[in-house]
């Protein structure tokens, strides 16, 4: 007798024991399984969901079970009552033992381990303490939220809802500064707040500040919440196979990788947010049901935000091994405890049809292990074939027959690419700090990249200008690059101005094609062109209608935004000017308009008249006026004698 059993009854502890116990093998398969395609899956939001997905299986598993045993039981409860009735029935003419066994096997019911009440009671006490503990989770953080927090300052709302805004988060949020926590974090799912301590926000830049920020907000943008809860409630109910709890530690450390990576994709710099992960590394964890910017092991966030593990790669074949193995083993034992299951069954539930018809019995309990068998073999060999088929596509054939020497120079140059410092080392660059090294290795600049590039990033002095070096392999500049755009410019290009070219896309054809055209620019005005949008059909349309333009002349042009229609109206109305005159005009706003208004009234200024009448304020309507009082064939000096003099105006 146990404490369940006057509100259960022995079936159901029976089916309760069932499911408890098939979960160990197919936790462990959902497990492996989870294991081998997040080894297959190249970033961190898909394996948060493989995960996800995973946990979802595993809580849906035990139900399954349960449903599928009780289904048996129905069928095996009928069962015996119908092949009792056939024996009563011929019991007039057979043994009275027939008939007596018949009937004891129409009341038969499937028989309940020993073990299996104390089991389901063990796992009843587990779940209690664990929902005691989720609660007084809950209860912190509920508190934390709606007690323990003071209003954050107004710069820091400001950075806060900046960010909101950035991110598209349209919910209502609340900030605020909590005393009991070390690092930020997230409370509440409906109505979230988050905390900001600011004894861990101190230390840090505004920009180390607005990614940290980010990382909590990218929490509530994703409902992470939410799913932490599911996940919690999870790991509650089936606490016992240290598969769900291996699952669910990966799913949280993914979770926090895709918070970081939207972090950086807001903020721009993967070196910042490390940095400031780095300084929240001896923070105190937050609740558990919090989600903190220092939650997972954040040597390992930091390493994957620095491109540092560089192990992952070589490993992933073993991974897949691995998780291949496991999933084969826990198949294996499902179906041996499938078999097993089947056979203590057939023997316990119907034991006069196993004594009339043993062999129909036995051949049915082999034909149901050889299925389970043949269903795991096909699914380890699929498996194994497609973890194959992937190495095979990733690994390249070796070459036939290597030589000895070719192999210990391949060695050799292996070892040696190994070491990143001692590459740069080589190369020259030596006596960098730690913030130089990791910028370089994360902008992926190589030995072979500084030796081609040391040329042009060399002070007179000799040193080599790290900052322009990395400049440079971000915006992708080659040597080649540099070589090409210093024969067409005609110049010893610095890093600086070919950074710039790189960054507008100029290309030796675009120098090439303005200097056909007769604009001899330096590398700063080959950039201002580029920059304002200047194309040679641009500059062929100004030649075409008379204008003898520099770079400079185009380059302004192009700023006012004159265009060949402005141009052509111009010249339409009469007027002559030069590219200057025509810049000027239009930087004060001498529309084709304002000259067939003036013209209308008797004035044709040429373009520096019109010039001087806009900056004035002459207008058609003050030249009417002054017609209408008289004075005719005026002058640009005489009306803007009258307009100061205030002769033409209204008396107060």
């Amino acid at each position: 007798m146990t404490l369940l059993n006057p509100w259960l009854s022995p079936a159901t502890l029976r089916l309760l024991g069932l499911a408890l116990m098939h979960f160990l093998w197919q936790g462990a398969a959902l497990a492996a399984l989870a294991y081998v395609v997040m080894a297959l899956c190249r970033n961190a939001a898909s394996r948060y969901a493989v995960g996800v997905v995973t946990l979802v299986l595993m809580l849906a598993s035990p139900v399954a079970t349960l449903v599928f045993f009780r289904a048996q039981d129905q069928v095996m409860n009928a069962a015996p009552a119908k092949d009792s009735l056939s024996l009563v029935k011929a019991a007039s003419t057979a043994p009275a033992t027939i008939a007596h066994f018949a009937q004891n096997a129409a009341k038969h019911q499937p028989t309940t381990a020993p073990y299996f009440p104390w089991l389901v009671e063990l796992w009843f006490a587990g779940v209690v303490l664990l929902s005691l503990r989720s609660a007084g989770g809950i209860l912190l953080v509920e508190r934390l939220r709606r007690k323990e927090t003071l209003p954050v300052t107004e710069e820091l709302q400001e950075i806060c809802e900046s960010l909101q805004r950035r991110m598209g988060l349209a919910r209502i949020i609340r900030y605020c500064e909590s005393v009991h926590l070390d690092a930020p974090a997230v409370a509440g799912w409906i109505r979230p707040v988050v905390l900001l301590p600011v004894s861990a926000l101190s230390g840090l830049t505004e920009a180390q500040l607005e990614a940290v920020i980010a990382h909590e907000l990218a929490h509530i943008r994703r409902y992470d919440a939410f799913v932490n809860l599911f996940q919690v409630a999870v790991e509650t109910l089936l606490f016992y196979h240290p598969a769900v709890w291996w699952v669910g530690k990966r799913v949280r450390l993914e979770r926090e990788h895709c918070c970081d990576d939207e972090a950086v994709a807001l903020c721009g710099s993967p070196v910042v947010y490390a940095h400031a992960l780095t300084h929240l590394a001896e923070a105190t964890q937050a609740p558990q049901l919090a989600m903190a910017a220092n939650r997972s092991p954040l040597v390992n966030r930091v390493g994957r935000l620095l491109s540092a593990n560089t192990k992952a790669e070589s490993i992933q074949g073993a991974n897949l091994s691995a998780g291949v193995l496991c999933l084969s083993a826990a198949l294996l034992a499902g179906g041996a405890l499938l078999g097993s299951v089947h056979q203590v069954r057939a023997q316990s539930s119907r034991p006069i049809a196993t004594t009339v018809n043993a062999a129909v019995s036995v051949q049915a309990t082999n034909f149901a292990r050889d299925m389970v068998s043949a269903t795991v073999s096909k699914a380890v060999t699929s498996t194994v074939v497609h973890v194959s088929r992937l190495a095979t596509v990733a690994t390249p054939p070796p070459p036939p027959n290597p030589q000895p020497q070719q192999e210990s120079e391949a060695s050799a140059a292996s070892q040696k690419a190994q070491s990143y410092i001692d590459s740069l080392n080589a190369a020259g660059l030596s006596n960098l700090s730690v913030d130089e090294l990791i910028a370089l290795k994360v902008q992926g600049v190589t030995g072979d990249y500084v030796r081609a590039m040391k040329p042009y990033v060399t002070s007179k002095d000799g040193k080599v200008d790290v900052d322009e070096l990395i400049g440079l392999r971000v915006q992708g500049v080659t040597s080649e690059y540099i070589k090409e755009m210093s024969a067409v410019t005609g110049e010893n290009l610095d890093a600086n101005d070919v950074i710039g070219m790189k960054v507008q896309g100029i290309t030796p054809e675009y120098v090439k094609e303005m200097a056909s055209l007769g604009l001899k620019a330096d590398s700063g005005e080959i950039i201002g062109m580029k920059v304002q949008g200047v194309t040679p059909e641009y500059v062929k349309e100004m030649r075409s209608l008379g204008l003898n333009v520099d770079s400079g002349d185009i380059i302004g042009m192009k700023v006012q935004g004159v265009t060949p229609e402005y141009v052509k109206e111009m010249q339409q109305l009469g007027l002559k000017f030069d590219s200057g005159e025509l810049i000027g005009m239009k930087v004060q706003g001498v529309t084709p308009e304002y000259l067939k208004e003036l013209q209308a009234e008797g004035f044709k200024p040429d373009a520096d008249e019109a010039i001087g009448a806009k900056i004035q304020g002459i207008t058609p309507e003050f030249i009417a006026k002054a017609k209408s009082h008289g004075f005719n064939n005026l002058t640009l000096d005489k009306l803007i004698a009258l307009k100061h003099a205030g002769v033409l105006d209204a008396e107060k």
